[in-house]
């Protein structure tokens, strides 16, 4: 197993129109490739970011149709890196979407999907509302997927939220775990660098987090920073505000060390429910 990462999380500002965006993407892509990045990751949404079940299930497309799947497994295999989609809305039976993420190594295989678990049903100060269980349905299984770096631990974005599931992908192997996401500004301001630095403190695994930017279709804004995390809860890149990329270097030999020093994954103990 590789013990030395160059990895890399591409920032977009997607809007309504896929072909559009899966260019932008593939610009950053290839700039993240030329900057020595084995492993690119991409933000949630990166095919289309549009406001309102009606747009979505206007655009959204089975698995065996959606333009994104074709055009990142040829890319990867023209760049030689692997891909992470951070998620493309997938076409369910019915009137039901998938968010889900898709890891595709360098010669343009799929080798894992990973379906949005936790749906982001809130209502924030302010005005913003959001009620993704109108549209789409949640996934059901956490995923662990191989890599030449050891185990990538696969969430989405309203997954952060959620301690239990971060750990128990570190628990199953994850030497990393990927959240790509389309976090928004109040969110985002209050809360993405600390919980994002607290997975990555409370599993002993690096964090890679790509994510949205800038102000989409009616006005929706999201929050971008896109992070790269060490083991220790380090900040090791950070993206700003603006579409572009940040590359870091990941030493994955860290993953051991931090764990023999607070051993804390294997330290569970049961207790009653209060």
């Amino acid at each position: 197993m590789a013990t030395r990462l160059t990895a890399a999380c591409v920032q977009v500002n997607a809007g309504p129109e896929i072909a559009a965006n899966l260019e932008a993407a593939g610009v950053l892509v290839r700039r993240a490739r030329d900057a020595g990045a084995e492993l690119i990751a991409m933000p949630e949404n990166v095919s289309m970011v549009v406001q309102g079940r009606d747009k979505i299930l206007a655009r959204v497309r089975p698995e065996t149709e959606h333009p994104g799947l074709p055009f990142f497994r040829a890319l990867a295999e023209e760049t030689g890196a692997w891909l992470l989609v951070g998620s493309l809305g997938i076409r369910l039976d019915g009137d039901q979407v998938a968010n889900r993420s898709f890891l595709i190594d360098a010669g343009g295989t799929i080798v894992a999907r990973y379906d949005k678990i936790h749906m982001f049903d809130v209502d924030l100060a302010g005005g913003e509302s959001y009620r993704e269980s109108r549209t789409f349905r949640p996934g059901e299984r956490a995923v662990v997927a191989p890599s030449p770096w050891g185990g990538i631990g696969m969430t989405i974005c309203y997954d952060l939220r959620f301690g239990y599931l971060h750990r128990a992908l570190a628990q199953a192997g994850a030497a990393i775990l990927t959240v790509p996401a389309a976090f928004t500004v109040p969110t985002g301001r209050a809360h993405w660098h600390v919980l994002l630095r607290a997975r990555a403190i409370e599993t002993g695994c690096f964090v890679i987090a790509p994510a949205q930017c800038g102000e989409h279709d009616e006005g929706r804004r999201t929050y971008g920073h896109s992070l790269i995390i060490d083991p220790w809860g380090e900040i090791l890149a950070d993206g700003g505000d603006d579409p572009g990329f940040v590359t870091a270097e990941l030493d994955l030999d860290q993953v051991t060390k931090v764990r023999a020093m607070v051993p804390a994954l294997q330290h569970d103990r049961p207790f009653k429910a209060p």
